[in-house]
Order: structure tokens, then C-alpha cells, then sequence
């Protein structure tokens, strides 16, 4: 069954974070799912970012094109040029192919959707950037003249350590898949880092020492309205999700 609307829960003043744009109804990481939670009321939307090799910087979650075109075409996306990859029609939720807007953006067209609805730009550095790329990166943002607005993210440590460097006011946000070590604690203050964690590793004297220490909590990805509703108790800044509005 095909969702037709999102799944209302209190979240209070936490910011929600639409992940891959609205993708509970659109598909992933696509002008539509980014105009879907454009029309909402979403603090933010989030997207990830690859650079393909002739250095274009575009929209997908995956290394490869092979799981959003429905197993259809295979195409490494870092090790490929954009002409591969820019006419590529990926499928509708219900898997037809009949819409041509469903394709895999470049970075500067997420960037003016995102401007264009007012929403805060929450960019996923996916993989390795070296420092050239992320400069490049940060050039084609202020392009747009929206540095300001966004909100940068990476499992990467090294990625989020350039940024920091390059952007020593910027919000950044080291990914965790769970919190469950001192270091993690550490690393994250002594580099002014936020932290963005699976939402079931979190609890309430997580979210407090890390409060205490100046820094802000996202979590990701509830679908659950009661699971983030009990976030909202626990204190987090920020909920990310497919669905929940």
C-alpha cells in the first residue's frame, strides 16, 4: 500500500528533519520528494551528496545507481561521469516509470529547492571528501548564497574535521550508528562537533551530558510516532524521518 499523507505526532520544539526529502511519499532523494517536504511543515530536509568523476556533485544515497533504479542500471556513481547518470528515470513509489521529474539531482538544484521553501539545508557527506572537493562543495552553497542556512552531516570523522576547519561557525553533525563509548564524547566537544544518532541508542542522561557540554542532539530515522514522541521527552534537538510530520 502506497502512503498518501504523513503521520502527524506532537513534537513540540524539536526540529524535524525531513531524511532524503519526503520520502515516505516520493521517492528518495528527488525534486519531488524535496518539493513534498518543501510544501510542510519540515524544519529542515536532509540529502546526501557524492561527487562523480568528472567532479559534479549530485543527489543519491548509494555508491551505485543499481537499488534506486529498481535493479535496472548499475552505475558506480563516484567512478562515473554525470552525463552516465543524468538522464536516468527512477521509479515512482508504486514502481512505473511514467513521471520524468523522478531523477538524480545535482547538488545545486536540492540547494535551491531547499532556498526556494525556506527550509534548512541538512547535507550528508557520503563517503570520503578530500579538502579540495569540500571547498569546492562549500563554493557551489555560496553559489547560492546559503552557507548560512545549512546544516552538514557525515559518518566520516575526517569529513566533519575539514568542515570544521573550513567553517569554524558552521553547525556540523558527526553520524553515529549508536552511543555507546567515552571517546565519542570527547572527540565531538573538543572539535564543537553535534552529534547525529540511531534514535534507539539514545537516552535521556545521553541527551543531558551532551546538552551540558554546548552540543545539540539529532537522531535518526523514527517512523514511529510513539518511539519520537518519547524523544521529544528525552530532550532531543532534532528528530529525522521518512514519514513523521
Amino acid at each position: 500500500m502506497i502512503t498518501i499523507d504523513t503521520l502527524k505526532f506532537n513534537s513540540k520544539k524539536v526540529k524535524v528533519i525531513a531524511h532524503r526529502g519526503l520520502s515516505g511519499l516520493e521517492t528518495e532523494n528527488t525534486y519531488p520528494a524535496f518539493v513534498a517536504a518543501g510544501n510542510r511543515s519540515y524544519f529542515g530536509i536532509e540529502t546526501d551528496v557524492h561527487k562523480t568523476a568528472d567532479g559534479k556533485f549530485v543527489i543519491i544515497h548509494d555508491n551505485t545507481t543499481s537499488r534506486v533504479t529498481g535493479e535496472k542500471i548499475n552505475i558506480d556513481v563516484e567512478k562515473s561521469d554525470f552525463n552516465a547518470i543524468r538522464d536516468i528515470i527512477l521509479p515512482d513509489k508504486d514502481g512505473s516509470f511514467h513521471r520524468r521529474d523522478i531523477r538524480i539531482p545535482l547538488l545545486k538544484d536540492y540547494i535551491k529547492i531547499c532556498k526556494k521553501y525556506e527550509k534548512i539545508a541538512v547535507l550528508e557527506l557520503k563517503n570520503h571528501f578530500s579538502k579540495e572537493d569540500i571547498q569546492n562543495l562549500i563554493k557551489e552553497i555560496n553559489e547560492e548564497a546559503y552557507l548560512e542556512n545549512m546544516i552538514f552531516i557525515s559518518f566520516s570523522l575526517d569529513n566533519c574535521l575539514i568542515l570544521r576547519e573550513i567553517l569554524p561557525n558552521s553547525k556540523i553533525q558527526w553520524i553515529l550508528g549508536g552511543y555507546n563509548d567515552e571517546k565519542f564524547f570527547e572527540i565531538a566537544v573538543e572539535n564543537r562537533l553535534d552529534l547525529d544518532v540511531r534514535y534507539t541508542s539514545l537516552n535521556t542522561k545521553i541527551i543531558k551530558k551532551l546538552h551540558n557540554a554546548g552540543l545539540e542532539v539529532n537522531c535518526w530515522t523514527c517512523n514511529n510516532k510513539k518511539d519520537a514522541e518519547k524523544l521529544v521527552k528525552m530532550g532531543v534537538d532534532y528528530i529525522t524521518t521518512n514519514i513523521l510530520e
